[in-house]
């Protein structure tokens, strides 16, 4: 037949999603230009509210593509190294954060007679870190039993022991949310303010983007545990999950050296 597919590949059927995504975007960040200048609000949340709309008709679309086979040994290796690609941009991201945070660490500057000098100590003179060992020891805890527990998930998929992938991902979104709180919690208690100084700008910088990236697995594992409720998802082909699991160890990886760098060392 001349329609016939005669290759492993899948090729995408034509989209409006990514013009209205990349229209979307233009209007955000020209909103939010807007906005920064106390005109208004009103367009960046506008251009908000149509990329995540295009986030979800588009992501919806790669879900069917999954369910209707689409998604081929071949095409999955491709989506694969596009992941990997991702998280290692995400590296180069918390790179940049912790960079400087251990320049200004390891060389504080201050003024004196309105000349910058190397300061004497870090944190600043005047400022109170956290103590790691109270509440940022409890949420490593808390991330690294959620590691736990996806890894739970993983394998009971592996296994086709669907109840307890539905568990383990039941779990591991509630300790991502346990997180969140825990962290919002920490926040409202600083002795330190953003605007206050390196210190506090570097570190809700670091801790805070951390956050966020909590925030957008957790939503990524909500809607995995949804897609599982739903039947989705097979022993050979789960390559969904598979992309919101390592996002989630990228993430658990991320806290442990902003744990040990900024809590412990830093401090």
């Amino acid at each position: 037949m001349a329609h016939e597919k005669r290759h492993d590949y899948h090729l995408v059927d034509p989209s409006m999603w990514p013009f209205l995504g990349a229209l979307s975007g233009a209007t955000m960040f020209s909103g939010a230009v807007l906005w920064f200048h106390d005109i208004t609000p009103w367009l960046g949340l506008i251009g908000l509210a149509g990329v995540l709309y295009t986030m979800f008709v588009w992501w919806s679309d790669v879900v069917d593509e999954a369910q209707t086979g689409d998604h081929t040994p071949v095409v999955r290796i491709g989506i694969r190294m596009g992941f990997i690609l991702f998280i290692i941009s995400e590296v180069m991201f918390f790179s940049a954060w912790f960079w400087t945070f251990f320049k200004h660490a390891i060389f504080p500057m201050g003024a004196i007679d309105g000349t910058e000098v190397l300061a004497a100590s870090w944190p600043p003179a005047g400022v109170i870190p956290f103590d790691a060992w109270d509440l940022p020891l409890i949420n490593t805890l808390v991330l690294l039993l959620s590691g736990c527990t996806v890894t739970w998930a993983h394998h009971a998929l592996i296994e086709g022991k669907r109840p307890m992938l539905i568990w383990g991902l039941i779990a591991t979104v509630a300790l991502g949310a346990l997180f969140t709180i825990f962290q919002a919690y920490e926040y409202s208690h600083a002795e330190f303010a953003f605007s206050g100084g390196i210190y506090g700008s570097t570190f809700f910088m670091a801790t805070g983007f951390h956050g966020f990236h909590v925030i957008i697995g957790t939503i990524f594992l909500t809607v995995c545990l949804l897609r599982s409720a739903k039947g989705h998802f097979a022993p050979d082909q789960h390559i969904g999950f598979e992309a919101a699991a390592w996002y989630w160890h990228f993430v658990d990886v991320v806290w442990l050296f902003l744990f040990s760098a900024v809590y412990i060392w830093g401090a």
